[in-house]
């Protein structure tokens, strides 16, 4: 079956007389009708998936890539001092923000949750942790690293290279699977529509036997084939898309905290994503069932 203007217009205006054709019911339908509609829907939360962990690696990235740490290892006696340096350092260090000693308050309740809240700082040689907020790509770690060496002995700098790379890596990992599985869920639709096709086909072995004797080309009869299983893909693929974007919308929102576990949804103009499957899924209908319908009939021939 050969596409061009007249059988896109044929697809669409369509020919009463060729759709009788195909049976407009029996498991055919049902099982176009649920395949396209099922994997439609399932599609829709695998693209949610990728966005959102295209997302969370973005906002990962961001906020570790601003931020910093500086860890002073110094006797009780000489700790003050040499936060007092450190401090003094990152004031004339080019891609600074900000830089602050956190308090014993504050690394208390960093402790907490291993060792409880009534951990007693002033007796444990506990490191003076300094937090820096950078300004992005002007701020020089490792120029830092050797001025604090020369400076502040004690000072152990930490630009979250090491804790950045492997979460990043893993929320691109999980974006590409679900592209992945967005991508084998068409495959599956396809194949559902083939078998379909070539079990209406089959079944249709007389009619179309007889529409050859009368003159019916195999071009006449395929685009009948086509044109009702790619309107039925449609159909199927607009109710599962219409479901998933509501089971999406009702799922949680996404806290503060950036995690897998919140925020799986699609945000601003991500909402068109999903609203082109149910054409995608068409047009893996309509090229499967083009396939399916020229092979069979060579097989009828």
């Amino acid at each position: 079956m050969k596409f061009n203007l007249d059988t896109l217009r044929g697809l669409i205006a369509g020919d009463q007389y060729a759709a009788r054709v195909v049976p407009p019911s029996g498991f055919t339908a049902q099982l176009t009708l649920f395949a396209s509609g099922a994997m439609a829907f399932l599609a829709v939360f695998a693209l949610a998936l990728s966005l959102a962990s295209g997302r969370l690696a973005q906002r990962w990235g961001d906020e570790l890539a601003g931020t910093a740490t500086i860890r002073i290892v110094a006797p009780q006696d000489q700790l003050a001092e040499q936060t007092a340096a450190a401090l003094n350092v990152l004031e004339t260090t080019p891609g600074v923000a900000s830089a602050r000693a956190l308090t014993d308050a504050e690394q208390q309740a960093l402790l907490a949750p291993w060792f409880g809240s009534d951990l007693p700082l002033d007796t444990l040689p506990v490191p003076r942790l300094i937090e820096i907020f950078t300004t992005g790509q002007s701020f020089d770690a490792t120029g830092l690293r050797l001025r604090l060496a020369a400076e502040v002995p004690g000072a152990v700098l930490d630009d979250h290279g090491r804790w950045r790379a492997p979460l990043v890596a893993a929320a691109q990992r999980l974006r590409f699977l679900g592209w992945l599985a967005a991508g084998l869920i068409l495959a599956a639709v396809a194949s559902m529509v083939t078998l379909a096709a070539n079990a209406a086909l089959a079944a249709n072995a007389q009619v179309v036997a007889v529409l050859r004797l009368v003159g019916a080309t195999d071009s006449y009869i395929a685009q009948a084939f086509v044109r009702r299983f790619t309107w039925r893909a449609l159909v199927g693929s607009t109710v599962g898309v219409a479901l998933g974007i509501a089971a999406v919308w009702v799922l949680p929102a996404g806290s503060d905290a950036p995690s897998f576990l919140t925020g799986i949804g699609f945000e601003g103009v991500g909402w068109l994503v999903p609203l082109a499957l149910p054409l995608v899924c068409a047009l893996v209908a309509l090229a499967a069932t083009a396939v399916a319908a020229d092979r069979a009939l060579k097989e009828l021939s």
